[in-house]
């Protein structure tokens, strides 16, 4: 009797709690390969520096075969180097930023901070032995140095975010009878160039007033105060609907209150390596996106979804912004023939995109893991030199 073969074990680390955007990646990563991997999550509950000794702790405990890094984070990156060198084990980082060009562009840390970051950028691609990253720009660029990365994009559920309507919803927030222009994120201030996530979107409602549209803005943080400072100046505070913070869960819900979702990024190297979590979001639930030509977006997108985008403070985007609104909404019937629950699926469904988290796993277990040349052959209809590094395949359900 064939002996069954081994079970490699694989820990994510999550430097957030578990609503966090890495916990819900997380855990729909494991949900996908708990039928081939034995899988353990950690979350970070306090901060990074206590942090790094409580992944330490849990790793030590479950002694994964890889550990996961989910964002480049102190606590995550250190947590599981630590563990390595004293128990050995495999790393992979999980990257969506630059992490360097991002604290750099938007002026919140100070020249210390600055080199830190740097350092830990630098110490995570030199150490792990494997860096995923969520776009081909991304790939790109660590191309360029000799960094060899695997491409995992933002995900989505596409059983969870389904596309549909919501007119009982619209209705409750006063969003009946108008067109709707909407996005959602984390409002963080720029104090360099003096914006934050949203500014667009007002700066559009700005000149759109002579339209039956309104905004709708989900998401928090320090750039809320100059948003609702921003409209009161503009006098569009009742076109304009700010709903906060929202569970995870209600998102699939509210998105459909929007008839265009915008997704925005800088052209700049920040901008340029993001998928950002959001478009899997707003394609899955059928939304138009208008977004810009930068980074996957550009790969993904139709010409019809795109706008350029100049730079990293572009203050002539609202204006070819409010142009293509208006003459999307001269004929509105492409907002709902769209596509974009086809290229969600296609792109984004984290069942898809567990089959390349699979590969990459394997591509770095340790050998024992490994199939026989004859069996992987077999079962991947490969060469049986290609066969030695692959794992085995995942487990088929009756």
């Amino acid at each position: 009797m064939t002996a069954a073969p081994e079970r490699a074990t694989v820990a994510f680390l999550v430097s957030g709690n578990q609503g966090s955007a890495m916990g819900i990646r997380a855990r729909s990563f494991a949900g996908q390969l708990n039928e081939q991997f034995t899988i353990h999550i950690a979350y970070r509950t306090t901060n990074r520096i206590v942090a790094i000794g409580q992944f330490f702790w849990r790793l030590r405990r479950v002694r994964p075969d890889i550990c996961y890094v989910l964002d480049m984070t102190v606590s995550g990156v250190l947590g599981a180097s630590v563990y390595r060198a004293v128990f050995g084990g495999r790393v992979i980082v999980d990257t969506g930023d630059a992490i360097y060009e991002l604290a750099r562009l938007s002026g919140s840390r100070n020249l210390l901070g600055l080199w830190l970051t740097k350092a830990l950028e630098r110490f995570s691609l030199a150490t792990s032995d494997r860096v995923v990253v969520r776009s081909h720009p991304h790939q790109e660029l660590l191309a360029k140095r000799g960094i060899a990365s695997d491409i995992i994009p933002d995900g989505v559920d596409t059983t969870q975010f389904l596309p549909g309507a919501e007119p009982e919803l619209r209705k409750q927030l006063g969003l009946d009878g108008c067109w709707t222009v909407g996005l959602l994120g984390s409002l963080v201030w720029n104090p360099r160039y003096e914006v934050c996530y949203g500014w667009e979107l007002v700066e559009l409602i700005h000149r759109l007033q002579d339209l039956p549209v309104r905004g709708v803005i989900i998401g928090d943080g320090s750039g809320l105060p100059y948003l609702k400072k921003r409209c009161a100046e503009y006098g569009i505070e009742s076109r304009m609907v700010f709903l906060g913070r929202v569970e995870y869960e209600k998102l699939p819900r509210l998105l459909k209150v929007m008839d265009i979702c915008l997704s925005t990024q800088t052209n700049d190297t920040p901008g340029q390596v993001r998928t950002t979590g959001k478009l899997p979001l707003y394609l899955a639930t059928g939304r138009f996106v208008l977004a810009t030509q930068v980074g996957e977006a550009a790969r993904v997108l139709p010409p019809e979804m795109l706008l350029p985008y100049n730079g990293t403070n572009d203050r002539d985007y609202p204006a070819r912004l409010a142009e293509r609104v208006r003459a999307i909404l001269e004929n509105p019937g492409a907002l709902h023939n769209n596509g974009s629950a086809a290229l969600a699926r296609t792109n984004f469904d984290y069942a898809v995109l567990a089959d390349r988290l699979r590969s990459t796993i394997c591509s770095v277990l340790p050998s024992r893991f490994q199939q026989t040349r004859h069996e992987a052959a077999l079962s991947s209809g490969m060469s049986s030199q290609s066969g030695d590094r692959l794992c085995s395949p995942k487990p088929k359900k009756d």
